[in-house]
């Protein structure tokens, strides 16, 4: 059963493709198109919920190796990255438990989206997601599992704006996009300080050799890990981002933000548990942030009106806890903590536009009285502690600046000095022109330019091409007999496109660093 294993993220990356180019081709279109779709994308989530769940219950008798290696991938010098699977324990239960729940919600977007605009492109991005999130939790190796971080990440953008003629969905999408990329930095200088310092981005190969690392290696590389998940999960200070993605289709909230990405980088510390094992230190960052971001959601999802945004700050705070469990080292508690709230809170967000109808004339509890009374505190719990404004301040704002900055210096400094080659229109060469005065046109009214240039090494390479363009003209034109003059045109195109070709700024930069190297 475990050779199977590849079919699992494989069905659905086929039915993306076949759902994508079907419509491309205008094969599958509007609402007559919506059976075909809906059939392709629940047919493959189905099959690889019977390999999963069949996985499973070989996994339940013990039968399954730790790893299974299908072929090499890829070879980079003395680095070897296997096409491998993890085929045992919780990875197993994890990837069984998303299968069905995608399932689930395959089978209510058919109804929930039946005749919307858009219908195909989210089956395309739900299939395309459910292959990225499979890749995620079954990869061996830490370059499959960040191959499928990114594309789920790119999937949640392309369903936040799913409404992309609103523009405050595509706004949210941007931001919650951009957010992202900051645990991507730090997910990809983990791996690097992986192959650095272990020579491997197997899982298994970075638990077994953990121990051979100094304190400052261990540290460096949970730390870099770590925040990847914080973001990935919306811990605090990025827990902001996790409200903006309610723009797109309840079903997407649900899959997303509620059962399947959004619990990720609670993986992610699953994966890295023997460096948090071993570096106490950021194990205590673990619970701190997952302590904050569990009160903080807690208080400002008192004050939120609207059933989604209530539902995912409640979402927010249970990750904090889960960070709390992981970073106190309650593993098995995290496990059953992080499967049941998977299951509840994707059935909440699934049901929460028939939620009003279903709880008609049910009272809402009130909170505390020293809460009710605080109106200070209320306010701040509305304002979500101005926690977005004040990272723009701090981060966005000076970043801006900075770009500001270098590209005043870039204007006003180097593009004068380095120059910027004239448009090709002006580059004509001198063979050109003398062909232009033969047959009487004078296109040009200057009749000794042939080449302009800006800054000090555009007008030395303006110089240069004018007195070779006297020579040309002088010496050979004048002189030359019919196949010379043919040869001669060859020979001209190739000097104009050599001098073009110099005039760009990138290869004077280039001849100014050699010149210093072998000045040195």
């Amino acid at each position: 059963m475990e050779n199977f294993t590849i079919f699992i993220p494989l069905f659905p990356l086929l039915a993306a493709i076949c759902i994508g180019g079907l419509h491309l081709l205008g094969l599958i279109e509007g609402e007559k198109g919506e059976r075909l779709t809906a059939q392709l994308a629940n047919f493959a989530v189905g099959l690889s919920s019977l390999v999963a769940i069949l996985l499973l219950g070989q996994d339940c008798w013990y039968q399954n190796e730790a790893i299974l290696t299908m072929s090499t991938w890829l070879i980079v010098d003395d680095l070897v990255i296997p096409f491998s699977f993890i085929t045992h324990g919780f990875s197993v239960k994890l990837t069984a438990l998303f299968a069905i729940l995608l399932c689930v919600v395959m089978r209510f977007s058919v109804n929930y989206l039946h005749r919307e605009e858009g219908f195909h492109r989210f089956f395309f991005v739900l299939s395309l997601f459910s292959f990225s999130m499979f890749m995620l939790v079954l990869s061996a190796n830490a370059l499959g599992t960040f191959i499928g971080w990114e594309i789920a990440g790119l999937c949640s953008y392309l369903l936040i704006s799913y409404f992309y003629n609103r523009q405050h969905a595509t706004q949210n999408a941007t931001r919650v996009f951009i957010t992202n990329r900051v645990g991507d930095a730090a997910f990809i200088a983990g791996l690097v300080m992986c192959y650095i310092w272990f020579g491997s981005m197997n899982w298994l190969d970075i638990e077994a050799l953990v121990n051979h690392l100094s304190e400052q290696k261990k540290i460096l590389i949970a730390l870099c890990f770590v925040i990847a998940a914080m973001v990935k999960s919306a811990q605090l200070p990025f827990t902001p981002w996790l409200a903006r993605t309610m723009e797109g289709p309840t079903p997407s909230s649900a899959i997303f933000y509620g059962a399947i990405m959004i619990h990720s980088g609670v993986y992610l510390l699953f994966l890295i548990r023997p460096l948090l094992d071993e570096t106490p230190l950021i194990a205590g960052f673990v619970t701190f942030i997952g302590l904050l971001t569990a009160f903080y959601s807690y208080f400002v999802g008192l004050t939120q009106t609207d059933i989604k945004t209530s539902l995912i700050f409640a979402t927010s705070g249970q990750l904090g806890l889960l960070f709390l469990e992981c970073g106190l080292g309650f593993w098995e508690l995290a496990t059953w903590h992080l499967c049941a709230h998977i299951i509840v809170r994707t059935y909440q967000l699934l049901t929460a536009p028939s939620l009003l109808h279903n709880i008609k004339n049910t009272p809402i509890e009130g909170v505390h009285l020293l809460l009710a009374k605080n109106r200070r505190f209320y306010t701040y719990a509305t304002q979500r502690f101005w926690l977005e404004p004040i990272t723009d301040w701090l981060i966005v704002k000076p970043v801006m600046n900075l770009a500001s900055d270098l590209n005043y210096v870039d204007k006003q400094i180097i593009d004068p000095l380095m120059g910027s080659p004239a448009p090709t229109i002006h580059a004509i060469s001198s063979l050109a022109q003398a062909q232009e005065r033969n047959i009487g046109a004078h296109l040009d009214s200057t009749e000794d330019t042939f080449a302009q240039g800006s800054g000090l090494a555009g007008k030395l390479t303006q110089w240069t091409a004018s007195i070779l363009q006297w020579f040309e003209y002088h010496f050979i034109l004048h002189g030359a007999s019919d196949n010379m003059f043919h040869y001669g045109r060859r020979l001209g195109h190739i000097a104009n496109q050599t001098e073009l070709t110099l005039l760009k700024p990138r290869y004077l930069v280039t001849f100014i660093f050699i010149t210093l190297l072998v000045a040195m």
